[in-house]
């Protein structure tokens, strides 16, 4: 048994402060050290911004008060440079972490960068600064004035739905290339649809935006949608870091990792989350934290047996349900096969909302349990699709 590792997780939103979590009770009795390395010492509740803004309140939560008592050393940094050769991380003070083993866990971010003007005229939901931002621009608004959401996501539709509950006085336009909702089955997507309209919503989907302006979204055919306020959710970008440090990417910028989760060229360096190309026999893992959990789970178990000198094991997972809240008051739960189509069950309204709020609420009960017990994220390996020879 290896008693002098060191592993430095970098990044601790959803995946990365599992990861070190699990792994620091798993190793407890070993003498391996874990480094967990984050810009902010706030945890950011992604799940949750849509609704930081829409003008609410969240309650804070410190990194070195989650990670209390497991030995984890946090530090608040930005990680600038990775020499995976000699097994080095940089951070934007000039500090130099040495590893045995890193955990890439730098997730993404909402892309502004494809589209003109996205990048200057629009807000998004990159963490509680920017929804703050944009929420404070929505209290600037006044009756009437319309504000755009771009992006039929579901990311975009809990936005609109929110906005729209929040300030009904104001016009809300959602903007899709493609239906809201499309990946749900006939009757959920019904419903998120009744529910928008309720909401006084107006979708408009099938529609490829040009460009953003500072008062007005503009169509690829040329029509302008008025926009006092505009709020971008479509597409993600990752942190370019790992390319630029010649770990094995793929043309998306994310690490290309083999059936354990490890890099491809660089075997101690194991992805999870966002940052990870997760391919698995169904198809590609997109990134949620409904995936996201499982792969740092897995990583977790997977660096503590490799300490142990036993053998890694291949990740499996399937998709069991998507979620979706419609405002503080009404959602629907779309339950689906591993490969994330849908089944016949769904759920809607209030038993809904009960449903989300606990999908929301896990993560940080997770970690708190995760200091004394084994705590499974995995609801479903995907049974056959996963299952190897």
């Amino acid at each position: 048994m290896n008693t002098d590792h060191h592993v430095v997780v970098l990044g601790a939103g959803y995946t990365g402060m599992f990861a070190a979590i699990r792994l620091a009770h798993r190793t407890r009795r070993t003498g391996v050290r874990i480094t967990l390395v984050n810009p902010s010492a706030r945890f950011t509740e992604r799940l949750r911004m849509h609704q930081v803004a829409a003008g609410q309140e969240l309650a804070v939560h410190r990194i070195p008060d989650l990670v209390a008592g497991t030995g984890i050393t946090f530090v608040q940094g930005t990680a600038t440079a990775i020499d995976p050769d000699a097994r080095t991380v940089t951070l934007d003070d000039g500090t130099r972490l040495d590893y045995d083993t890193l955990v890439y866990a730098l997730g993404s971010a909402t892309d502004t960068s494809r589209v003109p003007g996205a990048d200057t005229h629009a807000h998004t939901l990159n963490g509680p600064r920017a929804a703050t931002r944009f929420a404070e621009a929505l209290m600037g608004l006044a009756a009437g004035d319309t504000v755009t959401v771009c992006g039929g996501g579901l990311t975009g539709v809990e936005a609109a739905a929110e906005i729209a509950e929040a300030r009904p006085d104001l016009a809300v336009t959602l903007i899709s290339t493609t239906e809201p909702g499309a990946m749900m089955g006939e009757k959920a997507r019904a419903y998120l649809h009744r529910s928008l309209r309720r909401l006084g919503v107006t979708v408009l989907a099938g529609q490829r935006i040009a460009k953003v302006l500072p008062d007005a979204v503009e169509l690829a055919n040329g029509d302008l949608v008025p926009s006092a306020a505009c709020l971008w959710t479509a597409g993600v970008a990752v942190a370019p870091l790992a390319r630029e440090s010649g770990i094995a990417v793929d043309e998306r910028g994310l690490v290309v990792v083999d059936a354990a989760l490890r890099s491809v060229s660089h075997p101690e360096v194991h992805a999870i989350g966002d940052a990870a190309a997760v391919r698995l026999a169904w198809g590609e893992v997109h990134g949620t934290c409904q995936s996201g959990l499982p792969t740092a789970q897995h990583t977790a178990d997977t660096i503590a047996r490799l300490v142990r000198g036993e053998q890694a094991r291949p990740f499996r997972f399937g998709y069991f349900h998507q979620p979706v809240s419609l405002g503080r008051r009404d959602a629907v739960i779309q339950f689906t096969r591993a490969d994330e189509t849908p089944v016949r069950a769904y759920l809607k309204g209030r038993l809904a909302v009960l449903y989300k709020e606990v999908v929301s609420g896990s993560p940080l009960k997770t970690y708190r349990l995760s200091k004394r017990l084994n705590v499974t994220t995995v609801v479903s390996k995907g049974g056959r699709a996963t299952r190897t020879a």
